[in-house]
């Protein structure tokens, strides 16, 4: 065919912005238009959320789902800003619902943020068949409507109230996803696991679907990663071996923190799991890498000083030391840089070193001072490699 029977400009060339173009291909915000899909779509908004709690603009997030297929977020704090008030900030009201993020919020207490495809709000509504945001500010009550994705009007005064904060209430729209049926237990997992990697978050998740089977948790941990893994690990129901350690490290080489915690129990194991910015990575990284280097370090120093007739030997293989052992390693980064689109490998090569540092570090001192985890590493690092000294 000619190019005069088939001619090409740009003319001919559709660009699709805003809501239309998350609406026209929802799986490349969301994952999927299907169960996956529609649950990230709830964390694309109860993340913002988390992010807000994060940064001190908030203290605790309320995630409710509605009758109807409604899900409402709320968090407290003073309520966000909104044009139609003459309020200032970033992002306002119907900016955050209709543009997508440009970054992570500024002047908070936190540095970075949790959330995987980190366009927030902005995307929960546009795949929304109707969205309802109230703020709570300054003894007035203000709503503002959206419809797919589209403001329906400006932000509008309903009346005086005595609390401060923001809602907002959204319905997935049935048209785009497969199901609007969300999973209490998916989202409550979800929720569970932000408590954990955010010691002292505030989060709570309540079913009103069925008015007869009420049901709502909450989730706050102020033990950290220290508590997830405690968490992971009575799930096996496997014998304690060592207890819980773990430690918190602020890292400036990696414009970042370091936070980890470990146990051996039995013969089970909940395995090494690693996050990101609080998002988790399941095909681990250099800040994994960087944990099994320091742990295989740690072990192999602290059983050649004991046994001297190791000294001319190899280091213990890792296989013992995994064996039982079930770890959570968390980073926080300014600047996390992911292999992939769907970030499932943490690939900054700092935090390697940084992280086989500070575990060999913590390590040592932990098997130096406790009797009884030195003893269950010496067992597994001995057994295997040096029969005639186990």
């Amino acid at each position: 065919m000619s190019d005069a029977a088939n001619p090409y400009a740009a003319a001919r060339i559709h660009v699709l912005e805003g809501p239309e173009a998350i609406r026209r291909r929802p799986g490349m915000y969301v994952g999927s238009t299907g169960e996956r899909g529609l649950h990230q779509q709830v964390f694309e908004v109860s993340d913002w959320a988390v992010n807000e709690v994060l940064a001190g603009g908030a203290h605790r997030v309320d995630v409710v789902l509605e009758s109807a297929g409604c899900v409402r977020v709320a968090i407290d704090g003073p309520g966000i800003s909104f044009e139609a008030a003459g309020h200032t900030g970033a992002p306002g009201l119907e900016e955050l619902l209709t543009r997508p993020r440009t970054g992570p919020r500024r002047g908070g207490r936190r540095r970075v943020e949790t959330g995987l495809f980190g366009m927030g709000p902005f995307v929960a509504n546009a795949l929304s068949s109707r969205l309802r945001a109230e703020v709570r500010r300054e003894g007035v009550r203000w709503v503002q409507h959206f419809d797919r994705g589209a403001a329906t009007g400006p932000p509008s005064p309903e009346g005086s109230t005595k609390e401060t904060g923001t809602v907002i209430a959204f319905r997935p729209d049935a048209d785009i996803f497969d199901t609007t049926e969300c999973s209490f237990d998916t989202l409550a997992e979800h929720f569970r696991t932000l408590a954990f990697l955010n010691r002292g978050l505030d989060i709570s998740l309540t079913d009103r679907r069925s008015p007869n089977e009420p049901r709502s948790e909450r989730f706050l941990f102020a033990g950290g990663a220290r508590d997830f893994v405690a968490f992971l690990a009575g799930q096996t129901g496997a014998f304690d071996e060592t207890g819980v350690f773990g430690f918190r490290h602020e890292a400036p080489e990696i414009a970042g923190s370091v936070e980890i915690a470990l146990m051996w129990s039995g013969d089970s194991t909940g395995g090494v799991r690693g996050f990101a910015n609080s998002m988790p990575t399941p095909d681990g990284g250099t800040h994994v890498a960087g944990f099994r280097e320091g742990l295989a370090a740690a072990a192999g120093a602290f059983v050649r000083e004991r046994r001297p007739m190791a000294k001319t030997r190899a280091a213990p293989g890792p296989d013992r030391l995994y064996n039982g052992l079930t770890a959570v390693v968390s980073v926080k980064l300014d600047h996390p840089e992911f292999e992939g689109a769907t970030c499932g490998t943490l690939a900054n090569a700092g935090v390697r070193e940084s992280v086989a540092r500070t575990v060999q570090r913590h390590l040592a001192s932990w098997l130096a001072a406790d009797p009884r985890p030195a003893s269950a590493v010496a067992r597994r690092t001995a057994a295997g490699r040096w029969p005639e000294e186990a």
